[in-house]
């Protein structure tokens, strides 16, 4: 290569050089060029995009799959035949197997929540989910029940219904079957089911001597926080729908036990469990407990007339814990396996029901939608990030005891069959869809604002 063909090229990638310098830096964003506070963040869940039909789009993706793998088949355990004929169930028949069980207080919340969304969105699919599942419980039981009387020590499909051994059992699906009676004015064949759930609350569970109803597991004399809600809704709902002010007192009673115990004012949370002489005892803020204990305060307000004496009282710890969980909430919209523990992980389902819980706040006027209204908002878009293309709901905690020490709350794992998360997602998106349908959000400065 001569010297001039050198001295060429090297004009050129120097001059190359420099207009791509220049180029570079025509193309910076900088003060001087750009309107900084318009960029667009790196939000890692949707932000300000939230809709009606987004909204609707999430409900019936959760259906579709929950209606599929919870079916009202009757089968031979040991052939796998359908049986249709109820005259011929027998102590080898049971449910057909599917995702998750029709009876549990996890559906409980799952019977509810359906409800719920039909109201908002006028789908009646969503209400006959429910209908339909309780139907078949009603129709299969007395057969069910005839058997256990002849065969002692045989446990039917429907055994917790017949003789409930625990808050778990009864509650949750006493106050989704006094709301269905409700919902589509029926009664006959769910009253004996109703009574049998509520004498258990009011008379069967264990107590402590200060009348607390409680557990001896996994210590004797011990209290749960999830008891609060697996039992108290169930009692208020009874006293609405029979108009006895005794099941009203009995809540009432029961809610400020716990209470004295369990609640920390000065942080606006509840421990998750309380065992009778522990000194010093520890505090876990378990998230899910918390919302129970949340969710419990919303269910009884929402039945009370609005003189009733409590109300207010309850009212404020409501507006307190629910202060205390904005200031704890992430910056995905979710919140912490531990409420105050930030190294713990971001967890589905209590999320969800503090979603339902405030945005249910908003829309009962208990709560200012200009300062609850974004930040439940984000809650519920980072629910609906979990819900996976199946219908799935992602990133709940499975069922949990109660632990002295934090290894075992953040450990616990996560599964898409925790069937916690289905009846919280569903209600979360039911009460957004109500709000949203209310009040309008608009972005003002790249922020939501009601």
């Amino acid at each position: 290569m001569n010297k001039s063909l050198v001295i060429l090229c090297l004009i050129t990638l120097t001059l190359g050089s420099c207009v791509q310098k220049q180029l570079v830096k025509d193309l910076q964003v900088t003060d001087a060029n750009t309107p900084l506070h318009l960029l667009n963040p790196d939000y890692p869940v949707q932000y300000g995009q939230t809709t009606l039909d987004s909204i609707k789009a999430d409900i019936d993706k959760v259906y579709n799959y929950l209606n599929n793998v919870t079916s009202t088949v009757l089968e031979n355990k040991k052939d796998g035949a359908v049986i249709e004929d109820i005259a011929l169930i027998d102590t080898n028949t049971v449910f057909e197997k599917g995702d998750f069980r029709l009876i549990s207080y996890e559906w409980g919340v799952t019977y509810g929540a359906m409800l719920r969304a039909a109201e908002v969105t006028k789908d009646q699919k969503f209400s006959n989910y429910t209908l339909d599942r309780l139907a078949f419980i009603a129709e299969v039981l007395p057969k069910f029940k005839e058997l256990e009387e002849a065969h002692p020590g045989y446990r039917s499909p429907v055994h917790s219904v017949t003789s409930p051994a625990a808050l778990d059992d009864a509650g949750s699906m006493c106050a989704a079957i006094i709301k269905a009676q409700a919902f589509a004015q029926i009664g006959e064949d769910f009253s004996p089911i109703v009574g049998n759930y509520i004498d258990y609350i009011m008379n069967k569970e264990f107590r402590l001597s200060d009348g607390t109803l409680a557990r001896n597991r996994p210590l004797k004399n011990t209290i749960w926080l999830d008891d609060l809600y697996m039992s108290l809704p169930a009692l208020v709902q009874m006293g609405k729908q029979r108009g006895e002010q005794r099941y009203f007192e009995e809540a009432f009673r029961q809610f400020w036990l716990f209470s004295q115990k369990m609640y920390m004012p000065e942080k606006g949370l509840y421990r998750h469990g309380w065992v009778e002489g522990m000194e010093p005892h520890p505090a876990f803020h378990w998230a899910r407990a918390n919302g129970w204990a949340l969710l419990t305060k919303v269910e009884i307000i929402n039945v009370l007339p609005q003189n009733d004496p409590q109300r207010n009282k309850l009212l404020s710890q409501y507006k307190r814990q629910v202060e205390a969980l904005a200031n704890l909430q992430h910056g995905t919209g979710f919140w912490h396996q531990l409420l105050d523990r930030n190294d713990s992980y971001l967890e589905t389902s209590a999320t969800a029901i503090y979603a339902y819980c405030i945005a249910r706040g908003i829309n009962a006027g208990w709560l200012d939608a200009q300062a609850y209204g974004p930040m439940v908002l984000q809650a519920w878009n980072a629910v609906s990030s979990k819900i996976n293309a199946e219908g799935q709901v992602e990133g709940t905690c499975v069922g949990t005891g109660m632990g002295f020490d934090p290894a075992f709350y953040y450990y616990r794992p996560v599964n898409k069959y925790a069937a916690h998360g289905y009846g919280p997602t569903i209600l979360a998106a039911a009460e957004i869809y109500q709000m949203l349908s209310n009040k309008k959000f608009e972005i003002n400065d790249s922020a939501v604002q009601f």
